[in-house]
């Protein structure tokens, strides 16, 4: 079929300029709070002029700008291309400038409170923690913002189906479609959590909120958001990959299964993250922790489609034997420079899909939660394919709009390489320490990297310096990307801006559609079945356990108090054996510490 032939219109050219440069200006900002993290923890700097001296502030500047800035407006830029280029059809530009502009007054709002020292609560904003009424607001209009492009996307698909009835709706249209579908759902959970408890709480209309229930909500978003992130650079690996390789796609009817498999499985997961709170059923647990293990399935089929598709390429380029494919693929050709970002991510994602399957497994998370352990499976996965990939495309995006040439080609060939070497290292720092029990989301330079703490642990230092290396490391590949990503940028044009994708073609190919693979309403069905059948119980269990409401967190309690249950009202108050009891363990836990 003859698509991408239509020409984006000047101002849709400068609306994705917009949304690829300005979260790539922010990057430079969380990239720069990824090194501090690694260097607070080992102990080797104690405040950031940057960010007002604070780890927390950093560390969640770098959550916010990273894991949802940057990844949410390049999904968007990136949809907007692919739906024009694959169904040659124009969208409405209103809407999706107004997307747009929602979207980078929320980014300059959450980011304001974040600078202003107003919103130290990390990505995930767990209540008690509580951050400045407009850093909510930010992220609120930053999700509306991407809501209204994705329906800007579906009157032009109806008319495109009108057209070519019988006819094949174009894979990479399909992943980004099932992108946002996914996103659309999983952010309804968020949405909630924010507008329905966390903005009348810290509006001061209620006093306190139920701490469970937020986190439960945040998580039935939480981890269809990584495949948010992931499901573009899918996009690329099925559609681009193997044309860059020199082959063809071994089947698109796989292709289209994976991401539909993708709609239903997603979702019912979340509760996986919360193995180890109390409130939820175990019943519950096991149940979307089978079905973690189901979405691994898409993984592995993308493993053994993309591994044939890379054969085929290898094979037609004159690999000879069982593995002499491999080593003629063009992994330094600088003309198929985004070869290196497309294959650096794929390997990486080998190492961060298995650790992902150990942290889905009950009797092992009890190992690995709340340890290093996660931030390593997180950045191997996240900071491995998502990244490269949206950094790769994002160049090769910005030069074909503006018509300028990449500048610094054989410098940004070895980023991906040199970066991957970087986050192999960080990666294994992070989770080995966190076999050993190193813990996440602390840090860990004031006490247990500081040989005058009475907490330090001299046996975790060589993992903590492998993770400084690493860090730098990856640093300093990223500091090599943005001065060629910004010299492309301010350089002479060289060509007429013209966005194209080179499509892959494929070895097996259904002519006419597959039935069950053409219509995303019984797969949307269904996930929303899923959805009821694991979510429902677990809505019901947070909701009537015996917890109470939270204050806000602050200083002055280090334990954050629970307001009464009605049962806990009855019981009598501490025996005075209960608090010689307590003394006791608490000089038990001085002499400990001693």
């Amino acid at each position: 079929m003859n698509f991408d032939t239509l020409e984006l219109s000047k101002s849709m050219r400068r609306l994705l300029l917009l949304l690829l440069i300005l979260p790539m200006a922010l990057l430079v900002m969380g990239v720069y709070g990824g090194l501090m993290q690694a260097l607070f923890r080992a102990g080797i700097v104690t405040s950031d002029p940057f960010v007002g001296g604070e780890y927390y502030r950093g560390l969640t500047l770098h959550g916010v700008i990273n894991a949802l800035v940057f990844t949410t407006f390049f999904a968007v830029a990136f949809g907007h291309a692919v739906i024009t280029k694959t169904l040659n059809k124009a969208l409405n530009e209103r809407w999706a400038w107004t997307s747009g502009i929602l979207m980078i007054v929320g980014t300059v709002m959450t980011a304001l409170t974040i600078f202003a020292g107003r919103a130290d609560v990390l990505y995930t904003f767990y209540p008690p923690l509580q951050a400045d009424f407009f850093f909510y607001l930010g992220l609120v209009l930053v999700v509306v913002g991407s809501w209204i492009a994705f329906f800007t996307w579906i009157p032009p698909y109806l008319e495109w189906r009108r057209e070519n009835p019988g006819t094949k709706t174009p894979l990479a249209a399909v992943g980004i479609f099932v992108t946002f579908i996914v996103w659309f759902i999983a952010s309804i959970a968020v949405a909630v959590e924010i507008i329905v408890l966390i903005m009348p709480w810290v509006l001061g209309w209620v006093d306190g909120i139920n701490a469970m229930l937020a986190r439960t909500l945040f998580w039935m978003f939480g981890h269809p958001l990584v495949y948010f992130w992931l499901l573009p650079v899918y996009v690329m690996y099925y559609t681009m990959l193997p044309r860059l390789a020199g082959g063809k796609l071994y089947s698109d009817t796989a292709g289209r299964l994976v991401f539909f498999m993708f709609i239903v499985f997603s979702i019912p997961v979340g509760t996986h993250h919360q193995l180890m709170d109390p409130g939820i059923s175990s019943e519950w647990k096991l149940i979307q922790g089978f079905f973690t293990f189901m979405v691994a399935l898409p993984s592995l089929i993308t493993a053994f489609t993309l591994a044939a598709s890379l054969e085929y390429a290898g094979r037609k380029r004159g690999g000879k034997g069982l593995f002499g494919w491999m080593f003629k693929l063009p992994y330094f050709d600088t003309s198929r420079w985004l070869f290196a970002y497309f294959i650096t991510g794929l390997i990486l994602f080998i190492f961060g899909g298995i650790s992902g399957i150990i942290n889905a497994s009950y009797q092992m998370n009890a190992v690995v939660h709340n340890t290093a352990w996660l931030p390593g499976h997180f950045h191997m996965t996240v900071a491995g394919p998502v990244i490269l990939g949206m950094l790769g495309m994002s160049l090769y995006m910005v030069a074909k709009l503006t018509g300028k040439k990449i500048r610094m080609k054989k410098m940004v060939l070895a980023v991906p390489y040199v970066y991957s070497v970087g986050l192999l290292m960080m990666s294994w720092g992070l989770m080995r320490g966190g076999l050993q029990g190193m813990p996440r989301r602390t840090n860990t330079g004031l006490t247990y990297s500081n040989p005058d703490s009475a907490l330090y642990r001299a046996d975790w230092q060589l993992f903590t310096d492998v993770v400084v290396v690493g860090a730098s490391i990856m640093f300093l590949a990223m500091v090599v990307y943005f001065v060629a990503f910004f010299l492309t940028l301010v350089y002479r044009r060289a060509e007429e801006p013209s966005m194209s994708f080179g499509w892959t073609e494929s070895v097996h190919e259904s002519p006419t559609p597959v039935r069950w693979l053409h219509n995303f309403r019984p797969w949307v069905i269904v996930a929303l079945v899923l959805i009821f059948v694991t979510y429902a119980p677990v809505m019901y269990d947070v909701t009537t356990s015996n917890y109470g409401t939270s204050p806000r967190y602050g200083p002055d309690s280090p334990a954050p108090r629970v307001s009464p249950s009605p049962q806990s009202e009855d019981l009598p108050p501490p025996s005075s054996s209960d608090a010689e009891a307590g003394d006791e363990r608490a000089e038990r836990l001085d002499l400990l510490i001693e």
